[in-house]
């Protein structure tokens, strides 16, 4: 069935799905000028709902726009009922460890908002905060938070809370607070209004609150004004590039304050804690501007942020009905895109699949700021002597690096505590179930990373951009190397996308004044503008590939290697004798002692795939001598990977190195290096290699356990060693690649479509368990899960890459059914 929009705008938007062809003959049927129009507009409409959100994930609620050097905006708070706790109570930052039960957005689309209940056992106060964005106008729109408290059970009913939410103008613009008729506070709602360039004008209401606010906090018996009976206003001039240190401006604010408190009344007779803890009412003119509210017992209140352009101003009313169409349309989109296949299909595992989906989503953040980078290019960076891992960091530490143009980057994060940054290849992995839930959303991510690219071919592995950013890692860690390379995740995606437009059907297609009404499908429903999307990042897409083939190439000649071809052989640069941090197994163990002549499987296994997703590009974009190319290039490496990493005798691939009589042999510890072909889809379902490697991933005395498959066999001397990072722990990224590549062959025919059926099928119902259970028993998903106990360890709240468990819960069940007749829908669905 052909849409009627397919008609009216000259075939933008018809797509019958048949293969790439297709699609690169859609990029070259539809009319050039009706496309730009459509594409222009996708666009405009696309970034006026992506323009507000909560991107600074790092708070536990932190609003900002996607403009450089704009507005910031966060809530802190904690209960002020004892002198000795209410300082490190405060809570702005999220934090591994902070007497939290739990925390995150139960339903999120970054399109309408969503809801965040935060579980703060420390304080005893469970936060609900409704985030919800309202279109109108030429800026954004406009958008509304509700912010709602009540004391945990073990808290009594009348404790008192202090909350503060600021706001800031880091750029060009003006705030202000409109001073009241009262100088002890506010009575009734607060109103702060300003105005700044791609904003226009905007007010924004923080208001008194229903009746049951009505709960005075006691003031010290001496005072004649109860002046915590009012919201207070401090307006205050600081520093730009200091307005990201919140907490430190507010405590530096009170502190004279307190002491001025502490010696009207005395120590020994003090103010009681809610009292002490309070701003002097100061509203004006600043670049920040802090509102206090303090409450006994349960309170409730909104902030509601108006655009001048958007003609009425949000009301506490209208946010109520938005509060809840938001909720309707999660859970009806929610249903359509992700509702659990059996086992998982009971109402328990919906709510679990919601919240991970949720916090991967709202996790997203918007940085901007500079980098540290160190562009020496020190010789010995090449890594070609035999000590090469001494030179390096001998030349590291006489390095001056510097932070270099700042750079603005729109992305998921792996976790709000302890991750709050962009990750090159953990980004890869967020992204396949955010595919799913928004298409456009993925482009613009996938586009936000590749702008980073410099002229040579690289991206910073790792994203820490201006202090904010900093201020959550180690020096030692800081410093970014244009030689470090990094699994090339992304191109995963971009593969993934061109799958999913082969099996879109368009005749569902609405369409508001020549606009679809669902932005977040216009890529799926619409190929034109994948098509454009994809060809404008096409030579940075070849600039990467071609980097990795200069920087990370392996030596083949040099040691008389046999293999089918001498250029397709990759090393990992940036090795100690300990890690290798750019490969993102760490910790892995490699050959011992480090050598140039090293080559690595996991990285071959990365260009395979790279190689093949650039290949479909080509095609689909019509480029057809490239793909040409690249085929050749991919039909080579995959004869290398055979050539130069499988291990006959140990059944398996290995990675490869120089002995002392320098010959190249293999160094062979089981575990995800090993299966790695297999991860990336380099080896076919009639491989004589398939059947070892499913053997050594079902063998419980090797990877398998009943939580996951293990990141090291059981059976390797060094399983559980050392850090033991990625030396036993069950990883749910790699659990998912497993998964995916079991899938493929479970539905194909071949010989070993039995065993990779019953495989995949427990697989995915351990993996997905274990996760429910503990993130049912913490509150939290992990980093990692113990192989012996399935605990959850290392980061919590890692609701990255960890958040696949959603889409595992909708691959297809094949308990006790024929493999076969899945086939058709595993292919629409993945």
């Amino acid at each position: 069935m052909v849409s009627s929009w397919c008609w009216t705008a000259l075939s933008i938007g018809c797509y019958l799905a048949a293969g790439s062809n297709q699609v690169a003959a859609a990029s070259t049927t539809t009319s050039t000028d009706d496309a730009s129009i459509l594409i222009n507009e996708i666009g405009r409409a696309s970034n006026q709902s992506l323009l507000w959100g909560p991107y600074r994930p790092n708070l536990y609620f932190g609003v900002r726009p996607r403009i450089p050097q704009s507005l910031l905006m966060g809530l802190l708070w904690a209960k002020v009922d004892d002198y000795a706790t209410a300082q490190t109570n405060f809570r702005h930052t999220c934090e591994q460890n902070e007497g939290m039960a739990g925390y995150g957005w139960d339903e999120y689309d970054i399109r309408k908002g969503g809801r965040q209940t935060i579980h703060d056992a420390g304080n005893t106060l469970d936060l609900t905060i409704d985030f919800i964005k309202v279109p109108g106008g030429t800026n954004g729109g406009s958008w509304g938070a509700r912010i709602k408290g009540v004391p945990r059970d073990d808290a009594p009913p009348d404790q008192p809370t202090t909350l503060f939410f600021y706001t800031a103008m880091e750029g060009l613009g003006d705030l202000s607070a409109t001073k009241g008729d009262d100088p002890l506070g506010y009575k009734g709602d607060v109103k702060l209004t300003g105005r700044m360039g791609e904003l226009g004008e905007f007010a924004i209401d923080i208001t008194q609150g229903p009746e049951t606010n009505a709960h005075p906090v006691p003031s010290h018996p001496s005072d004649d004004e109860k002046p915590l009976d009012r919201t207070l206003v401090a307006s205050l001039f600081i520093p730009p590039e200091s307005l990201w240190q919140s907490k430190v401006i507010l405590f530096s604010h009170m502190q004279k304050e307190v002491e001025d408190l502490l010696k009207k009344y005395g120590t020994e007779d003090p103010p009681p804690p809610a009292q002490v803890f309070s701003l002097k009412n100061s509203p004006g003119d600043g670049n920040i501007h802090l509102v206090q509210k303090t409450f006994r017992g349960t309170f409730e209140f909104d902030i509601l942020f108006s655009s001048g352009s958007a003609g009425e101003p949000l009301t506490s009313a209208s946010l109520t009905e938005e509060i809840k169409s938001a909720s309707l349309s999660f859970a009806a989109k929610f249903d359509k895109i992700f509702t659990p296949l059996a086992p998982f299909d009971e109402q328990k595992y919906v709510e679990f699949s919601k919240a991970m989906l949720s916090n991967l989503v709202g996790g997203i953040g918007y940085f901007y700021g500079d980098s540290i980078v160190d562009r020496s290019d020190a010789p010995e960076y090449e890594e070609e002597n035999e000590n090469f891992w001494e030179d390096t960091a001998e030349a590291r530490a006489r390095a001056q690096p510097a932070p270099g143009n700042p750079a603005e980057l729109f992305t998921s994060i792996p976790s709000r505590p302890f991750f709050p940054r962009g990750f090159l290849w953990d980004e890869g992995f967020h992204l396949v179930p955010i595919l799913d839930w928004d298409s456009d959303l993925t482009l613009q991510i996938v586009k936000s990373w590749f702008n980073l690219m410099d002229e040579d071919g690289w991206i910073a592995r790792e994203q820490i951009l201006g202090p904010e950013a900093r201020s959550k890692v180690p020096s030692e860690f800081q410093v970014q190397y244009p030689h470090y390379a990094n699994p090339p995740t992304l191109f995963m995606i971009l593969e993934a996308f061109i799958d999913k437009i082969q099996g879109v059907d368009s005749s569902d297609e609405s369409v508001v004044q020549g606009v679809p009404t669902d932005i977040g499908s216009a890529p799926l429903k619409n190929p034109e503008i994948f098509i454009s999307h994809l060809r404008s990042i096409y030579p940075l897409l070849k600039r990467q590939y071609w980097w990795f083939k200069k920087t990370q190439w392996g030596d083949v000649k040099s040691y008389d290697r046999e293999a089918f071809s001498t250029k397709e052989a990759y090393r990992w640069r940036g090795r100690s004798v300990q890690h290798i941090l750019t490969s993102g197994l760490d910790d892995y163990p490699r050959p011992q002692p480090p050598h140039p002549g090293e080559l690595h499987v996991d990285l071959i296994s990365w260009m395979s795939m790279m190689t093949r997703s650039l290949r479909r590009i080509a095609a689909t974009l019509g480029e057809t001598e490239d793909a040409d190319e690249f085929a050749v290039y991919e039909n080579a490496v995959n004869r290398n990977i055979d050539d130069l990493h499988w291990d006959e005798k140990a059944q398996t691939y290995c990675d490869a190195t120089i002995d002392d009589y320098e010959e190249s042999v293999h160094v062979c510890h089981k575990g995800y290096i090993s299966i790695f072909p297999f991860l990336t889809g380099a080896l076919k379902p009639n491989s004589p290699r398939l059947k070892p490697i499913l053997d050594l991933i079902s063998d419980p005395e090797e990877l398998w356990s009943d939580f996951g498959i293990r990141s090291l066999s059981k059976a390797d001397k060094l399983y559980e060693t050392d850090e033991n990072y990625w030396r036993s722990p069950i990883w749910i990224n790699i659990n998912y690649l497993v998964l995916k590549n079991l899938l493929d062959v479970a539905i194909a025919e071949g010989p070993h479509q039995e065993q990779a059926r019953q495989i995949y099928t427990k697989l995915r119902e351990n993996v997905v368990e274990n996760v429910f259970n503990e993130w049912k028993k913490t509150g939290f998903a992990w980093e990692q899960y113990n192989p012996e106990t399935g605990k959850g360890q290392r980061t919590q709240h890692f609701t990255g890459w960890t958040s696949l468990v959603v889409k595992m819960m909708v691959m297809p069940d094949l308990s006790g059914k024929q493999a076969s007749t899945h086939a058709g829908s595993h292919r629409d669905e993945l």
